[in-house]
C-alpha cells in the first residue's frame, strides 16, 4: 500500500514538508509505502473550465498536475498539506488541486486521506476546511485525528517545537494506515455512484 503526499509549498523542506514527513515516518513504520511530491516553486496554471480533461489528464503539460494524477492512480491515501498564506492556503495548491480532480477524481474516490495546514499563527482552520471540501466532493474517506491536522511555524524547523502539531499528525496517519488496512481486508468494493444527472439552475 502507498500513500502519495502533496506539498503545496515552493519550500521543498520547510514546515509544510516536515508536518509531511512526520505523518510519512508514521506510515512507514505502519509498513505503508510513502511518497512526498512537491509541487516547488514553479508556474502552476489556475483551471480554465475548458473541458478537454481525458484519461492523460489535462490539457496543459507544462506544470506538475498530470505527474501527479498519474501517480494517484496506484496511490492507495492521500495527504495534502498547505502552508498558510493570508488565512488561506497556497494559492498553487489550490489551482493544481482544481485541476488535478477535475482530470483524476475517479482516481480519489473510495480513498481515504487527510489535510494538514502549517501557519505562523491564524489561518490555520480556513485552510484545513479548504482543503477537505476535495475529499467531500470526491466520495473519499476523510481521516480524522486527536486535533485538527494543524501545526505552527515561520522559519523552517520551527514546526518541530510544535509537540502537539506533530503529535496530531502522527495520530493521523495512525488512523489513516488503520482505515487503509481495513479496507484491503474487508474485500469490500466500493459502491457505484450515480452520475446521470447535473442540475445547472435553480428550479
Amino acid at each position: 500500500m502507498k500513500v502519495l503526499m502533496l506539498n503545496g509549498s515552493s519550500k521543498p523542506k520547510g514546515n509544510t514538508y516536515q508536518a509531511l514527513e512526520e505523518a510519512a515516518r508514521i506510515l512507514n513504520e505502519q509498513g505503508i509505502e510513502t511518497e512526498i511530491f512537491n509541487i516547488g516553486g514553479g508556474p502552476v496554471r489556475d483551471c480554465i473550465a475548458c473541458g478537454q480533461c481525458s484519461e492523460q489528464g489535462c490539457v496543459f503539460t507544462d506544470d506538475k498536475v498530470n505527474d501527479f494524477v498519474a501517480k494517484a492512480k496506484t496511490a492507495d491515501g492521500f495527504v495534502f498539506g498547505t502552508p498558510v498564506y493570508y488565512a488561506h492556503p497556497s494559492g498553487r495548491i489550490l489551482s493544481f488541486l482544481d485541476r488535478v480532480f477535475y482530470c483524476g477524481a475517479v482516481d480519489f474516490s473510495g480513498k481515504p486521506g487527510f489535510s494538514i495546514a502549517v501557519a505562523r499563527r491564524a489561518g490555520t482552520t480556513a485552510s484545513f476546511d479548504v482543503l477537505n471540501k476535495y475529499f467531500a466532493i470526491s466520495g473519499m474517506i476523510q481521516v480524522g485525528s486527536t486535533y485538527w491536522e494543524i501545526a505552527h511555524g515561520l522559519k523552517p524547523g520551527d514546526i518541530q517545537q510544535d509537540e502537539e502539531g506533530l503529535q496530531t499528525m502522527r495520530n493521523a496517519a495512525r488512523y489513516l494506515a488503520w482505515i487503509m488496512k481495513c479496507i484491503e481486508q474487508s474485500g469490500i468494493e466500493k459502491p457505484e455512484a450515480e452520475h446521470e444527472y447535473h442540475t445547472n439552475f435553480i428550479r
